[in-house]
């Protein structure tokens, strides 16, 4: 096991599935303690219990539901109450509605809102001036080849991980030579379960796309972060999606992804 995460402490949310296993598993490994946070308190604390029996960390759970606007400041309280120092931050916790936006239901994209902006903002809030104030500290934010460009089909998705994106670019430049660092992870089609949730898998996108798997996408965004790295796209193709919208118009570009997010055979 390193030893780079000893006497350290990463808080993950959306930790109970896809990604957010995968970085728990990676910090873990490194040393670090765990704070895992998610609305399933079972996975959490199975995923817990491998954790402290594989690598001998500690590992906290806190089963919260990131749509309640109160779930940030709650989640600050009881790590203060336990005396527990957040040296790295994943705001990994994120998911999508699909179909046309006048169909999608008021509550859905609201909540989708709450989850992928508010409450990464609030627990961003909430621990980047500890970080500050102590010259040291981490920040991986889960965006989404999505922030590149308009998504049709997927408009309050597409918009919520433009918002991740460009906000993660202004503080990690706000922040530079301070001894924390802010990357953001922009992963093409993965598979997590995400697409399961949005009941997309029968969409062009991910049914033509190479999809790459949670571990892989996890360590690429898990090394940038150690590296200090602003931006990282993992793998050529995502790559390509992400640079293509520079090179055309936006209303060409918002045609061809909604040709991609629809489903096979329309």
């Amino acid at each position: 096991m390193s030893k780079r995460g000893m006497g350290r402490t990463a808080l993950i949310t959306g930790a109970s599935s896809g990604f957010g296993v995968e970085f728990a598993k990676l910090f873990a490994r490194d040393g670090y303690n765990v704070v895992l946070v998610a609305r399933s308190v079972d996975k959490l604390n199975a995923l817990a219990a491998q954790l402290r029996s594989h690598y001998g960390i500690t590992a906290t759970v806190l089963a919260e539901d990131l749509t309640d606007p109160a779930a940030p400041a709650t989640l600050a309280a009881a790590l203060d109450a336990a005396g527990i120092t957040v040296d790295a931050l994943v705001n990994n916790a994120g998911f999508a509605t699909y179909g046309p936006f006048v169909e999608i239901s008021e509550d859905a994209d609201l909540d989708l809102l709450k989850v992928n902006v508010v409450a990464l903002t609030a627990l961003t809030k909430r621990f980047l001036p500890g970080m500050l104030a102590r010259r040291s500290g981490q920040i991986l934010n889960v965006a989404s080849t999505a922030a590149f460009q308009p998504g049709p089909l997927m408009a309050a998705y597409y918009a919520s991980k433009a918002y991740v994106l460009s906000l993660s670019e202004a503080l990690a430049e706000e922040v530079r030579g301070s001894g924390v660092t802010v990357t953001v992870l922009c992963p093409g089609p993965s598979a997590t379960g995400f697409q399961a949730r949005a009941a997309m898998e029968e969409s062009q996108l991910f049914q033509r796309m190479a999809v790459m798997d949670a571990g892989t996408v996890a360590r690429i965004g898990y090394r940038a972060m150690q590296a200090g790295q602003t931006v990282v796209i993992p793998g050529w193709q995502n790559r390509i999606m992400a640079l293509a919208p520079r090179f055309a118009p936006r209303a060409v570009t918002a045609r061809m992804v909604k040709g991609m997010q629809e489903r096979v055979g329309q």
